[in-house]
C-alpha cells in the first residue's frame, strides 16, 4: 500500500503540471516506444532461451554459459557508447537515430531467425541418443514423486549403465568415467544414503542439480564430437548481438530527444510499459510455440516468429514516427519553457569537463550504483529460466507468473506519476528496498509454490520498475541536450559492464555451490547499490523557470 501522503503528492504534482499547461503527448511517446517493444521482446527471448540452450543442448556448464552470455555485454560496452556518440553527430534526412534503428533491427531480426536452423540441428543430434527417452523422461516423469529416495536409486542405475557402456565402447575415457563417479554418482549416493524414504527439499535440490550436470555433460560429449553446429550458432548469435548494439543507444536516446526534461520520468514510464509489453509478447510466443519446461524442446519457431514480429513493428514505427519533425517540435517547446541549453556550452562539447565537481561526482556514483544493480538483477534474469524448473519445479509460463507480470505492468504508469510527485531518488530507494526483500526471500521458497513465488516475483518486478524508469533519466538529466546519446552510452557502459561480470562470476559460484546461491548473490549486490545510491544528489527533474499561460491545450512531445 502506498502511504496517503504519497497519493496526495501525486495529485498535487499533477495539478502543478496542469497549471503549467505541460501535458505529455502519449500518442507520440507510444510510437517512439515501439522500438523498446522490439528491444525487450528480443532480450526476453534471448534470456529465456539462449542460456538454457547452451547448458541443456550444447552442454556448457554454468561458468562457460555465463561467459557466452557475457560476450554480448563485452561488445555492448564498446559499441553502445560508440553508436550513441555517432548518432549524436549524425545528420540524416530521417534524423539522428532512425537510420541506426533501421539497420540494427533488420540485421538482428534476420540473424535471430537464422538461429532456428542451428537449434533444429542440435535438437536432432540430442534425439538420436538415449538421452531423452531413457534418462531425462525417466528422471522427471510427472507421475513419480521426485522426492522419493528409491526413484533416484533407479536414476543412478541408469546413469551407471550408460557410463560403463560408453567407456566399453570407447566413447569416453577411464578418466572421464572416474570423474563422473567422484563428482556426480558418489555425492548423489551419499545424500540418498543419509535420508529416509523421502528427500528433504534442500537435498532434493542438490540431487537434481547433480543430475542436470550429468545431462549437460552428455550434451557436451555430443557437441564435442562435432562442434561445427556450436560454431555456426555462436557466429550467428554474434551477428545478432552486434546488430542490437547498433541501434540500442540511438533508440534509447530518441525519447529524451523528443521529450522535455520535466516529463522524462513520465515518458520513460510509457517507454517501460512498451518494453514490458514486448517482454510479455515474447513469453506468449514461447507459450504458443508449445515450449514447456522440457529440456530438449525445439525452439526454432520462437526465433522465426520473434524475428518477423520485430520487422513488422519496425514498419509501424517508420510509418508513425518522423524523427526530424518531433525533434523540431521539442526544440520550439524548449524555447517557450526556457529549457534550451546554453549555446556557448553547446559549442564546447567536452561534456564531462563542463560538469561541476558535484555533478560529476553524482554521475560517477550513479553509474556505480547502476553497475551494482545490474550485477544483482541480471544474474537472476539470465538464469531464471534455468532456476525455476530445476530448483522450484515451476514453469515460467504458468498462468500465475503471467498474472504477476500483468500486475507489474499495471504499476508502471502509477510509478511514473509517483516519481514526479516524490522525486526520482526517493522512488528508486523504495524500489531497492522492495527488490532486496523479494530477492532475499526466494532462497527460502520450497518446490511447487507457484502463487507465493509469483507474488514475490511481482514484488521484485515492481521494485525493479521503480528503479529502472528513473536511473536512466537521472543520468541523461546531467547531459546538455546535444549529447544525450553520449550519456546514454555512459549508462549502458555501466550496466553492460555489470552484465559481463555477473553471468561469469555467478556461474562460477553456482558450479561450486549449486543453483541455490543465485538469489543470495543478487540480494548482496542490490543492497550495495542501495548504499551507493544514498550519496547521489543530482539528477532530479529540472524545475520550471516560467509558466506558459497562453497554451491551455498545448500537448508536449
Amino acid at each position: 500500500m502506498v502511504p496517503f501522503f504519497l497519493i496526495f503528492g501525486v495529485i498535487m504534482e499533477l495539478k502543478h503540471y496542469r497549471g503549467c499547461h505541460m501535458k505529455l503527448n502519449y500518442r507520440n511517446t507510444f510510437y517512439v516506444g515501439l522500438i523498446f517493444f522490439i528491444i525487450s521482446m528480443f532480450w526476453q527471448t534471448y534470456d529465456m532461451l539462449i542460456a538454457r540452450t547452451l547448458i541443456d543442448k550444447y552442454g556448457l556448464n554454468q561458468t562457460w554459459s555465463g561467459i557466452v552470455m557475457a560476450m554480448d555485454n563485452v561488445m555492448a560496452v564498446i559499441l553502445l557508447p560508440l553508436f550513441g556518440a555517432l548518432s549524436d553527430k549524425s545528420n540524416s534526412k530521417k534524423g539522428r537515430r532512425t537510420p541506426y534503428i533501421i539497420v540494427g533491427t533488420v540485421l538482428s531480426a534476420f540473424a535471430f531467425m537464422a538461429l532456428s536452423y542451428t537449434d533444429y540441428v542440435q535438437t536432432l543430434k540430442i534425439k538420436e541418443t538415449d538421452l531423452i527417452e531413457y534418462h531425462y523422461e525417466v528422471a522427471f516423469d510427472s507421475e513419480i514423486d521426485a522426492s522419493e529416495r528409491s526413484h533416484w536409486y533407479t536414476v543412478i542405475s541408469h546413469m551407471e549403465e550408460e557410463r560403463i557402456s560408453a567407456y566399453q565402447n570407447g566413447l569416453i575415457s577411464g578418466r572421464k568415467l572416474n570423474e563422473w563417479r567422484s563428482s556426480i554418482e558418489e555425492p548423489m549416493t551419499e545424500i540418498l544414503d543419509n535420508n529416509g524414504d523421502m528427500l528433504t527439499t534442500r537435498d532434493l535440490s542438490i540431487v537434481k542439480d547433480l543430475y542436470y550436470r550429468y545431462l549437460s555433460e552428455r550434451a557436451w560429449e555430443i557437441t564435442a564430437s562435432d562442434p561445427t553446429n556450436l560454431i555456426v550458432f555462436s557466429s550467428i548469435l554474434f551477428v545478432a548481438l552486434v546488430s542490437m548494439s547498433i541501434f540500442r543507444s540511438p533508440a534509447v536516446a530518441l525519447m529524451p530527444d523528443t521529450t522535455l526534461k520535466p516529463l522524462r520520468s513520465k515518458a520513460n514510464a510509457i517507454i517501460t510499459l512498451m518494453g514490458a509489453a514486448g517482454g510479455i509478447m515474447a513469453v506468449y510466443i514461447i507459450m504458443l510455440s508449445g515450449l514447456n519446461r522440457g529440456t530438449y524442446d525445439y525452439h526454432g519457431m520462437v526465433y522465426i516468429i520473434v524475428g518477423i514480429a520485430m520487422l513488422t513493428i519496425l514498419g509501424v514505427f517508420l510509418w508513425k514516427v518522423k524523427e526530424p519533425k518531433l525533434v523540431e517540435q521539442k526544440r520550439e517547446l524548449d524555447k517557450k519553457f526556457g529549457l534550451q541549453p546554453d549555446e556557448t556550452k553547446v559549442r564546447n562539447k567536452k561534456t564531462l569537463a563542463n560538469l561541476t565537481v558535484k555533478r560529476r561526482r553524482s554521475l560517477y556514483i550513479l553509474l556505480g550504483s547502476v553497475f551494482l544493480l545490474f550485477a544483482g538483477y541480471n544474474a537472476v534474469m539470465s538464469k531464471l529460466a534455468d532456476y525455476l524448473p530445476k530448483v522450484l519445479n515451476l514453469n515460467l509460463f504458468d498462468y500465475q507468473f503471467i498474472i504477476a507480470q500483468a500486475l507489474v505492468i499495471a504499476m508502471i504508469l502509477p510509478i511514473g506519476m509517483l516519481s514526479m510527485a516524490i522525486g526520482r531518488k526517493k522512488t528508486i530507494m523504495i524500489g531497492m528496498v522492495m527488490l532486496i526483500v523479494a530477492l532475499g526471500n526466494v532462497y527460502f521458497l520450497k518446490e511447487n509454490q507457484p502463487w507465493l513465488t509469483a507474488l514475490i516475483i511481482a514484488g521484485a518486478g515492481t521494485g525493479w520498475i521503480m528503479i529502472s524508469i528513473n536511473t536512466y533519466v537521472m543520468v541523461v538529466e546531467l547531459s546538455k541536450g546535444y549529447d544525450v546519446g553520449r550519456y546514454t552510452g555512459y549508462y549502458y557502459a555501466a550496466s553492460m559492464t555489470a552484465q559481463i561480470f555477473t553471468p561469469i562470476f555467478s556461474g562460477i559460484l553456482m558450479d561450486r555451490y549449486d543453483r541455490l546461491i543465485l538469489f543470495p548473490y543478487a540480494t548482496v549486490f542490490v543492497t550495495l547499490a542501495m548504499i551507493t545510491m544514498i550519496f547521489v544528489n543530482r539528477g532530479e527533474a529540472v524545475k520550471m523557470k516560467k509558466l506558459i499561460t497562453d497554451a491551455d491545450d498545448e500537448e508536449l512531445i
